[in-house]
């Protein structure tokens, strides 16, 4: 797999971490400040391994060697594996282990023990299942700001029995401040939210993850269930891309050092691998691909901004764009080296006779172009001022010419999903694009010239506000715009949180949306569920 850094970045993040391990909080959240501080969890899962997280910290801050068990049943009288693992200040305490030799499509039970006889709390984990399988059952996640509202949606997918693995699709931290705009001021306090300020160092995203995870809702659902986790732009900064992002400047120091510190601590806080990328084999049924679109190719955003800056007449120059620095082929998302693993990846899963190909990956992949804005996508006490209203005739100009709003979506680089759904189109695919990102929930129709070649169910968010956020009107009439102006998005909700449960079955997959409470309630009440199902070859959605 692909480096993410170089060598003297990660030499430079390296020589920092056991000077800034020494300023420690002395309370993470919730989370003891020794022991096992936050629980236990399990994920990047395979046919005979599953990796293995905890957290230790020894009285003296020193490093500890931790026992391993593996067993077959919760009261550890069938033991499976045993290993070890180490909890190192250089780690900030974190320790993960990888035991193999396991038996395919079985649950597991799993503990640390500390060298003072101390026992972590039981975990439950599940390998990938091999041969022929009937029926598979993936609850998604992504974009949980802390700050906006409660984990409803750990909470009620923690307490299920039905599900055989999580899948996590970015945004799982947020590096902003805590007084962010959309942050609700007792809920960061309450929750002892760490670093107040935003996220640059390693110290920092240390401390956010020691933060996120002090959530009992998280971590009931890290050690019920085995997770694949991505990152998207906030576990760095916002809107990232390979050499930056839109919320890092000059003041904010080195990028590729703090693209090192945002990572390591990735790699430090949860249960998963070194490699950016990968592909996950779910026995005959499906291959999940995990995809990595934002930090080791993906060319720099485009601004629309820039139309105006041109000079002249807009349309003219909006054109200029489209034809021009927005059709380029050499922009792209994933790098020609993970187009090629994946084109072949997808090529090898359909010839071996995998009934579904699933990419996770981080953003929106349909093409969706913002509707005409109207008074009732405002609240009744809320008008935009001449600024908005002149930025909204830009953009409806913008969507007569085809030309999307969101320019850090697939939207941004057109040749590279071209590129991506072409080579679904000709390894005959049967396509299912599960993405995140954007906070609100959408289901859509997938298009390669002119035919259907797969489906996308994008997922509503955590708790991170959407659309609501920026307009706050109604619901259902911004839901019939989107769907309006954009003939092949079939569904969506703008407005509401929770995650999404996608159900693979020899024939059929379908996904469904949940929706829970966030903003103030910590409820796992169902407040709407809504479905939608693709039948295998047909490639395109069907409601239920």
């Amino acid at each position: 797999m692909p480096a993410l850094w170089d060598r003297r970045t990660l030499l430079q993040a390296a020589a920092l971490a056991p000077a800034l391990s020494l300023f420690a909080p002395t309370r993470l959240g919730a989370a003891p400040a020794t022991g096992f501080t936050h629980s236990v969890a399990s994920g990047d899962p395979s046919r005979d391994g599953v990796t293995l997280w905890t957290r230790f910290v020894t009285a003296d801050g020193a490093e500890a060697r931790l026992k391993v068990e593996v067993a077959e049943d919760e009261g550890f009288r069938r033991i499976a594996a045993r290993g070890t693992a180490t909890a190192s200040p250089i780690n900030d305490h974190c320790a993960h282990a990888r035991p193999s030799g396991l038996r395919p499509g079985r649950w597991y039970h799993y503990r640390f023990i500390a060298p003072d006889g101390s026992i972590s709390p039981i975990g439950r984990t599940r390998t990938l299942p091999a041969g022929s399988i009937d029926a598979f059952r993936i609850g998604v996640f992504s974009c949980a700001n802390a700050t906006s509202g409660w984990f409803n949606a750990y909470a009620h997918a923690a307490a299920r029995d039905d599900l055989d693995l999580i899948v996590h699709l970015g945004d799982y931290i947020y590096e902003s401040p805590t007084d962010r705009s959309d942050a609700i001021a007792e809920l960061a306090t309450s929750r002892a939210i760490m670093p107040t300020g935003e996220a640059i160092s390693l110290a920092d995203y240390r401390l956010r993850y020691a933060s996120y995870r002090a959530d009992p809702a998280l971590q009931e659902l890290h050690r019920r269930f085995p997770m694949i986790v991505m990152w998207d732009d906030h576990e760095t900064a916002n809107n990232s891309w390979t050499e930056g992002a839109k919320n890092h400047g000059p003041e904010d120091g080195n990028w590729d050092v703090r693209k090192a510190a945002g990572v390591r601590a990735f790699r430090e806080w949860l249960p998963m691998g070194d490699a950016d990328y990968a592909s996950y084999q779910i026995g005959d049924l499906a291959t999940l691909f995990r995809l990595e679109t934002r930090l080791i190719a993906r060319t720099k955003q485009l601004e629309l901004s820039d139309i105006l800056r041109a000079g002249g007449d807009p349309r003219v120059a909006a054109e200029a764009f489209r034809k021009g620095p927005l059709a380029d082929p050499a922009r792209t998302m994933m790098g020609a080296k993970q187009e090629k693993w994946l084109t072949d990846a997808i090529a090898r899963s359909t010839r071996d006779g995998t009934r579904w190909q699933i990419l996770a990956q981080q953003t929106v992949m349909a093409p969706i172009l913002l509707p005409k804005v109207t008074s009732s996508w405002y609240a009744p006490t809320v008008r935009p001022g001449p600024n908005a209203e002149a930025e909204l005739r830009f953009a409806a100009m913008l969507t007569q010419m085809g030309i999307a709003e969101g320019m850090d979506r697939w939207d941004g680089y057109p040749a590279a999903r071209d590129r991506l759904l072409g080579a679904a189109a000709h390894a005959r695919a049967n396509l299912v694009v599960l993405s995140g990102d954007s906070h609100n929930a959408w289901a859509s129709d997938l298009i390669h010239d002119g035919a259907p070649v797969g489906v996308e169910f994008a997922g509503h968010s955590v708790s991170s506000l959407g659309i609501d956020k920026r307009f706050g009107g109604d619901p259902q009439t911004i839901a019939a715009d989107f769907i309006a102006t954009n003939p092949k998005l079939k569904w969506c909700d703008t407005s509401r949180r929770g995650y999404m449960v996608t159900n693979l079955t020899r024939n059929a997959a379908s996904n469904e949306w949940l929706f829970l409470p966030s903003l103030t309630t910590r409820s796992t009440e169902i407040l709407d569920r809504v479905a939608f199902s693709t039948e295998r070859s047909s490639r395109q959605l069907s409601s239920q």
